[in-house]
């Protein structure tokens, strides 16, 4: 069967994200980072078949599995498993730890609430890339810890960020100027991409921008 191919709207995302993540790098001087620039954000009632878009990602990017308790969590996590490994594309899986730890995914994504478990996750699985949500300037600049944090929502977005107040570029810019690299989400697509160039960010994430390329 032949692969799935990168739609325009999901190559001009990944052109933007790695981008921004040369620029982070050249300004930062660090190591060469272990984030993705690019993150495909799961949610049960926008991206029921996530596996799917997945397949459809470029190598070298990711996924962030959120299951938020569904029963068939493990099923799913297996097909992406599945998928993202064959296609080169890392597999973080959001909070749940023992499902991370059962099919062998390459990380974590802590909730802004769960943010001091990096500490101790960073000591006991070195291997794992970690990232956090953040819904602030403040919680981004105070982020410890971890590989990256995910700051959202940037622009208006849907799902459970819909009735958030959009942060805007200026809070993207502050965000980006501390020690822990930044991945802006919320409202991202390939119309929107090009407003994040000159922030500091390190890279960006979507739902429907890569579920649909081209819609918020």
């Amino acid at each position: 069967m032949d692969e799935p191919e990168m739609t325009k709207g999901v190559a001009r995302l990944w052109a933007v994200a790695q981008a921004l993540a040369r620029t982070a790098h050249a300004v930062r001087g660090d190591v060469v980072p272990r984030l993705p620039p690019l993150l495909f954000f799961t949610d049960p009632d926008r991206t029921p078949r996530p596996w799917e878009i997945a397949a459809t990602l470029p190598p070298g990017s990711g996924v962030v599995y959120r299951h938020f308790g569904a029963p068939d969590a493990l099923t799913q996590a297996l097909r992406l498993r599945a998928v993202t490994r064959d296609r080169g594309v890392r597999l973080l899986v959001g909070l749940d730890a023992d499902l991370a730890d059962r099919i062998g995914a390459d990380g974590l994504h802590l909730p802004e609430r769960a943010l001091s478990a990096g500490y101790a996750l960073s000591g006991r699985r070195p291997d794992w890339i970690l990232t956090g949500a953040v819904h602030s300037v403040e919680a981004a600049l105070g982020a410890r810890d971890l590989d990256g944090v995910v700051l959202s929502p940037i622009f208006p977005a849907g799902g459970r960020s819909a009735e958030r107040r959009p942060l805007g570029i200026a809070a993207l810019t502050r965000a980006s100027a501390g020690r822990t690299p930044v991945i802006a989400l919320g409202g991202i697509d390939a119309e929107t991409a090009d407003g994040l160039v000159g922030t500091g960010a390190s890279g960006l994430a979507a739902v429907n921008g890569l579920a649909r390329p081209g819609s918020a």
